[in-house]
């Protein structure tokens, strides 16, 4: 079969789980939705597949199974030979920015309409439940409560259902092996402030649920009794008190203020997740938490995923220490390993921290760097500070050569194609350490422009805060200096925002090479380079072993209970219709079926790990690197040939670029019609882009005269 028709059918397939799967939180709320899933319920409770299994094929695997497929579909993609197509003004016009706001910042016309979808499905949920419950209010048996209070009490109850449906999604933006949203060409960097903003949203519905559930019982005088209650059966509040405070510490050591200065308490506070989803489990119990348990399943496969591919460390094989606190270190990669441009690594350095891990851009082409990758970063504070002492320290005491530097590496992470990359000139836009991705695109470009068609014009605008860190460019002053030998034209307007206007030029700051140091490291104790990530198929044959292994689980602990004979109850008496059958369900302790739903997760999880260990080890054991290969260095760059071209790439200080009048004069000049706007920066920075882009689009769209580009956003993050 054809690939772009197998891409296609895949595609077609993962559409109408994706469109069940919304639909059944729509239908969820329904009293007719109610009615026939206690009907389908009491007529599978004794069969084998039972309760349990049904509810986790019907809600829980809708979304594993989208992963599954999006994985193949990934597999098939990366596959897919590249061909010269330019892209589309209609697919790349929604992406587009549409809000730019200082707080939201800047949202593209999809992403609104998600948005408005999820708002809408919130909105139908706590209507429709809170219409039913005032329709049939029934007075809480244990509570003495008036009719306000009793109100009150249903509308802080379906708070509660809010909070779960954004703990449902919460996870999923921030899956990397087996993330959904590659397969729409959204990266993890971008998709974390889905997260964000789903954790916000949680927390607020989460403690208007606390928090009124408590006044009503403090208004009451119930609240000694109810708040300390573990009772046997139904929602259990001690839990949900518990899992309520252990959401609020995260969330507040997650806000910005402590996230970018104390890192580290942002970083291990984050990590009492896994508390707080143990008590949301024994407090919302099973029958709620298979709607949220997808993004915990596929969340926990990805994490032991990652930790078996990174658990084989490696050595730096060299470092250059440049100005303004700046590092590029260069690790070994197994030839076989490739990835595209703008891609994440994730690095641990037990030396510095057994526990952080922290993302870096690569800044290297795995066509050009067939053995080695390389990546660079800003040692301001924190963890980066450290390494840079580090190495400084040590380079002081040896200045030719250091001992191993053993490092742990996760990824690479990166699009799964190039798509954004075939427009007819590209815009390049970076502030200060924003231009590492950047770096990793014109390599590319570099190698590929003329094979691929990919764009032959680029402008380069680079914001720096000192001529310093212009050195940074060094990796490829080859084609900045010697165009002649590329087909491409790039051009380089540098802004230098805190110096004095000085006579230098872009070609004497980048040969100036006297101020960077180079220190080559002892790799003879690392046995292994860099192998990346399985492939697709593998990760999602994986999935399906753990989902597989799940159910089986599910379906056992559905036949251990249900065969189990509950005290004060007999099967004959049970039998007579489904509504005692249920009892079985019933009288067990919701704390037991908790833990036997928590015993299977284990249990899939544990058969997994022990295939994906064996399997990841065989496939290393082929590719350790040869003794030979230990002592490679990495080749500088630190002299270019002779200037090839007439003209001067532009540098100006004491000020910041005005975008207005760069965007006017790319209008005029031979851009093409389609240019693609990439930013890669601070967020003032990207707004201001994403403005003009809006502002030039929306007048092309009206009718604008004349042969102007359509210029499309698209905003990448940075990541050191």
């Amino acid at each position: 079969m054809d690939k772009t028709i197998l891409l296609f059918l895949l595609k077609i397939l993962m559409t109408i789980i994706f469109s069940g799967w919304i639909v059944l939180w729509f239908l969820k709320p329904t009293n007719m939705w109610t009615r026939k899933w206690k009907e389908t319920e009491a007529s599978v409770i004794f069969t084998f597949f039972g309760y349990y299994g049904l509810n986790f094929v019907v809600y829980s695997f809708p979304v594993i199974a989208i992963t599954i497929i999006g994985l193949v579909y990934l597999h098939f993609l990366c596959t897919k030979p590249i061909r010269n197509r330019q892209a589309k003004r209609s697919t790349t016009g929604l992406s587009n920015p549409l809000v730019i706001n200082c707080f939201v910042g800047v949202l593209s016309s999809i992403e609104i309409l998600v948005v408005f979808f999820f708002i809408l499905l919130l909105a139908w949920t706590f209507y429709t439940r809170i219409s039913n419950d005032f329709k049939n209010l029934e007075p809480v048996k244990s509570l003495k409560l008036n009719l306000w209070q009793l109100k009150y009490l249903r509308v802080a109850t379906r708070f509660g259902l809010l909070a779960e449906a954004c703990l449902a999604m919460l996870l999923l933006p921030i899956l990397r092996g087996l993330t959904l949203f590659q397969v729409l060409g959204i990266q993890f960097e971008s998709s974390v402030r889905y997260h964000i903003w789903l954790g916000t949203s949680l927390i607020f519905f989460a403690t208007v649920h606390g928090a009124s559930t408590l006044f009503i019982w403090g208004v009451s005088h119930h609240f000694q009794e109810e708040a300390w209650r573990w009772q046997r059966t139904g929602r259990i509040y001690l839990a949900g008190e518990i899992a309520l405070v252990v959401g609020i510490v995260i969330w507040i050591t997650s806000l910005p203020q402590i996230r970018r200065k104390r890192f580290e308490i942002f970083y291990y506070m984050h990590h009492l997740y896994v508390i707080f989803l143990l008590f949301f489990l024994f407090h919302a119990g099973d029958r709620h938490f298979y709607m949220v348990f997808p993004g915990i399943f596929l969340f926990g496969l990805d994490k032991l995923l990652r930790i078996i591919q990174s658990s084989p460390r490696t050595c730096i094989l060299s470092a250059r220490v440049f100005p303004a606190k700046s590092l590029e270190l260069v690790l070994p990669k197994d030839p076989s390993l490739s990835y595209t441009p703008t891609s994440t690594i994730y690095m641990k350095i037990p030396k510095i921290s057994k526990f952080q891990w922290h993302p870096f851009s690569i800044t290297s082409s795995s066509k050009v760097d067939k053995d080695k990758m390389s990546l660079i970063l800003k040692c301001e504070r924190g963890w980066g500070s450290s390494l840079y002492k580090m190495i400084q320290e040590e380079l002081d005491a040896n200045a030719d050569s250091l001992g191993c530097m053993s490092v742990m590496i996760e990824g690479p992470y990166g699009p799964a194609s190039l798509d954004f990359l075939r427009y007819e000139s590209l815009v390049l836009i970076a502030g200060g350490i924003g231009i590492t991705p950047f770096l990793s695109i014109l390599k590319e470009l570099g190698q590929s422009s003329s094979k691929y068609g990919f764009p032959k014009r680029i402008q380069l605008i680079y914001v720096v805060k000192s001529s310093q860190e212009i050195c940074l460019l060094n990796s490829i002053s080859s084609l900045l200096l010697d165009q002649a030998s590329h087909d491409l034209i790039l051009k380089l307007k540098v802004f230098v925002t805190q110096e004095e206007k000085t006579n230098v030029t872009v070609r004497e700051l980048l040969n100036d090479m006297s101020r960077v140091r180079t220190v080559t490291f002892d790799t003879k104790r690392s046995s292994h380079a860099v192998n990346g990530l399985e492939s697709p198929l593998f990760i999602a044959s994986m999935a399906a072993l753990a989902s597989t292994a799940f159910l089986v689980s599910l379906m056992c602990m559905n036949h251990f209970i249900a065969s189990s004979p509950k005290k004060g109850s007999t099967p004959e008496k049970m039998n007579v219709s489904g509504e005692k059958k249920a009892t079985y369900k019933e009288n067990t302790s919701s704390t037991i079926v908790d833990l036997l739903l928590l015993f299977s997760f284990i249990t899939a999880i544990t058969c997994t790990t022990f295939a994906a260990i064996i399997l990841r080890w065989k496939r290393l054991e082929k590719k350790k690197i040869p003794h030979h290969q230990n002592q490679c260095k990495t080749t500088e760059n630190s002299s270019v040939e002779p200037w090839s071209l007439v003209e001067e790439h532009d540098i100006q200080f004491g000020g910041r670029p005005n975008f207005q009048d760069i965007f006017s004069m790319i209008t005029t000049e031979a851009f093409g019609s389609n240019v693609g706007v990439l930013v890669c920066g601070p967020r003032a920075m990207k707004e201001s882009v994403a403005s003009i882009c809006q502002i030039k689009s929306q007048g092309l769209n009206m009718g604008a005269k004349g042969n102007q580009p359509y210029f499309n956003f698209h905003s990448l993050n940075f990541t050191l």
